[in-house]
């Protein structure tokens, strides 16, 4: 039996892909786990406890914490998976799409850290494991805004850890690099499209789908969820795939000029 037995694990975006997985290791490994969807959905077969959540709204996020505190009266982790992708030329997108993309990703984040952490803070101890992606660290062509909204949860991740840490309370950041999900089938599409993208928008579609099904398993960014959760000293951030380290490497340590050769030479786009 796991010595975390009887912990409380929130999982957002658990309906299916990376989340669903994640919570369902959780539980393996000993977590009493609720999982969050936008629609109703019946509790998983390995005890996996669904509830409904809009991550966009005030009072919805209150409200899930709140069910999850009445019935267990803690929470130990809360895994922020839940987010959408957008797929186009920054152009294309209204200031009102580029705000809800924003309003999922970025500020549903901030509401639901925002709820859990008095009560963390009660506790005198909790974890918070934010999902970003190595699209936060490097430029995205035709992902820019989604690629933008890592960035920003890379930034407040770490800062908000610093802040919090004397708290007995650690932010933590996962970035998963492709992943066979079904990520691409639920991709936000721009809604101002400008035919001059048209060619290069439904390439870099069909550059994705080739990508993602040679991508990392989803059980792997699970397995790095569980370790993030369970050390001692976590490490500020835990790159998940040998793809996504060496993407990681580059960023950092080569020049610049170098970084953009290779990304465009990634991208199929001319020199």
């Amino acid at each position: 039996m796991s010595k975390i037995e009887h912990r409380i694990a929130l999982v957002t975006g658990a309906s299916s892909g990376i989340g669903l997985v994640t919570a369902q290791a959780l539980r393996r490994d000993g977590y009493h786990v609720f999982g969050t969807s936008r629609k109703p959905m019946p509790n998983t077969p390995d005890g996996i406890t669904m509830l409904i959540c809009d991550v966009t709204d005030d009072a919805s996020v209150q409200t899930l914490v709140d069910e999850v505190l009445s019935r267990t009266g803690q929470i130990d982790l809360l895994v922020n998976n839940a987010g959408i992708g957008l797929l186009g030329g920054a152009e294309e997108s209204s200031v009102t799409q580029a705000k809800f993309v924003f309003d999922v990703n970025v500020f549903g984040v901030l509401r639901r850290t925002n709820a859990v952490l008095p009560i963390m803070r009660r506790q005198g101890k909790g974890r918070i494991i934010n999902l970003s992606s190595i699209l936060g660290l490097i430029p995205a062509p035709y992902n820019a805004l989604y690629s933008s909204t890592k960035h920003a949860i890379e930034g407040y991740s770490e800062s908000l850890d610093h802040e919090i840490r004397t708290q007995g309370i650690r932010v933590v950041l996962v970035e998963p690099g492709v992943t066979r999900t079904s990520f691409e089938e639920n991709l936000t599409r721009p809604d101002q499209p400008l035919p001059v993208y048209d060619t290069i928008r439904a390439y870099a579609e069909k550059l994705m789908r080739e990508i993602i099904e040679k991508g990392d398993a989803p059980e792997s960014v699970a397995a790095a969820v569980v370790s993030a959760a369970n050390a001692v000293s976590p490490k500020r951030r835990y790159t998940v795939g040998k793809a996504a380290r060496q993407v990681r490497f580059i960023r950092r340590f080569l020049p610049e000029s170098f970084v953009d050769k290779n990304l465009r030479k990634f991208n199929r786009l001319p020199a």
